[in-house]
C-alpha cells in the first residue's frame, strides 16, 4: 500500500479546508503557513501537513483567537516543554475576553430592547426615541 500522497494544488488545498485561494496566500505572507514548496512549473505545491495546519488556523479564528494568538499557539503546539500549559493559559485569556464581550453584549442588547420597547413605531422622527437616543450629544455607557 502506498502511503505517500501526491502533492496538492493551492486549489485543491483551499477546496479540502474551505477558504480561499488568497486566505492561504496571506497567512504565507503573514507567517502564518511555511512558504511552500514550488513545482517546476513555478506552481506551489502543498502536503497534506499545510491541510493540517490550515484546519488548525481555521478553527482557532472560529473560536476567536487573533491571528498574531494563532501564530502563538502554533509555535506552542510544537513545544515539548511549556506547549500544553501555555496554550492553556492563551485559551483561558481568550475565554475571558470573550466572556467580557459578552457581558457588553448584553448591555448594548438590553439597552436597545428598551429603545425598541418604547418607541411607537409612528409619528415624527423628532419624536421617536430611538432617533433621539441616537441623536443625543451625551453617550450613556
Amino acid at each position: 500500500m502506498n502511503t505517500q500522497t501526491s502533492p496538492l494544488t493551492i486549489g485543491a488545498v483551499a477546496k479540502r479546508v474551505g477558504v480561499a485561494i488568497d486566505t492561504i496566500r496571506y497567512y504565507e505572507r503573514e507567517g502564518l503557513l511555511p512558504e511552500p514548496q514550488r513545482r517546476a512549473s513555478g506552481y506551489r505545491s502543498y502536503g497534506e501537513g499545510t491541510v493540517a495546519q490550515l484546519r488548525f488556523i481555521r478553527r482557532a479564528k472560529d473560536l476567536g483567537f487573533t491571528l498574531e494568538e494563532i501564530r502563538e499557539l502554533l509555535a506552542l503546539s510544537a513545544d515539548r516543554q511549556r506547549g500544553v500549559k501555555a496554550v492553556k493559559r492563551r485559551a483561558q485569556q481568550r475565554l475571558a475576553a470573550i466572556e467580557q464581550r459578552i457581558v457588553e453584549l448584553q448591555r448594548v442588547r438590553d439597552g436597545l430592547a428598551q429603545l425598541v420597547a418604547s418607541c411607537p413605531g409612528h409619528g415624527k422622527p423628532e419624536e421617536c426615541p430611538i432617533l433621539r437616543a441616537l441623536s443625543d450629544e451625551q453617550v450613556s455607557a
